[in-house]
């Protein structure tokens, strides 16, 4: 696909909608000795999330695993679509869809494993990492070139924003 059929979708996209495990974070499940697990998250990821939401491209987490973690960094993003234990995420996706009052082809998703595609099918811009699946990188509009967890996200927030005309406007206050 072309970077300019890249653009035209993700133009389009009013929620930008994101996996976790391998998305938001490197996949990487660390467990503590009373059996506790960490997720570590990037910052610029997080900035791109914040910054993105002010140009007014709502932001939602679907993932199959629940964790108390990802509340936490949902609530510091100021993420309040968030849905997780969801391992089929059609059913998390149509509630979406319903609060927003969206169709799939205004949506943007990343993921990176079968599971995510169902809705990586469906959505209007379908984005993966260079780690993800074969068959999700197979069936993606973009694969980034970032690594979950590694800017993957952020790429996707600028390209969104860059697409829709308000990257510059975003980033304005950091310039004056």
């Amino acid at each position: 696909m072309t970077p300019l059929a890249h653009m035209e979708r993700a133009a389009r996209v009013k929620v930008m909608i994101f996996d976790v495990d391998g998305i938001l974070t490197d996949g990487s499940l660390t467990y503590g000795p009373d059996g506790e697990i960490t997720k570590t998250f990037n910052v610029l990821d997080g900035l791109g999330i914040q910054l993105l939401q002010k140009t007014g491209v709502a932001t939602a987490i679907i993932s199959a695993r629940k964790s108390p973690i990802v509340v936490a960094r949902a609530k510091d993003l100021g993420i309040t679509h968030v849905w997780q234990g969801f391992h089929d995420k059609r059913v998390a996706f149509a509630e979406l869809l319903a609060q927003l009052n969206l169709t799939a082809e205004q949506c943007g998703y990343i993921g990176d494993d079968v599971i995510d595609l169902p809705l990586l099918t469906k959505v209007g811009f379908a984005v993966t990492v260079p780690t993800g699946h074969p068959e999700v990188q197979h069936r993606a509009h973009y694969v980034t070139k970032a690594g979950g967890g590694r800017g993957a996200v952020r790429e996707v927030c600028d390209m969104v924003m860059r697409a829709q005309g308000t990257y510059e406007a975003a980033l304005a206050p950091y310039f004056a």
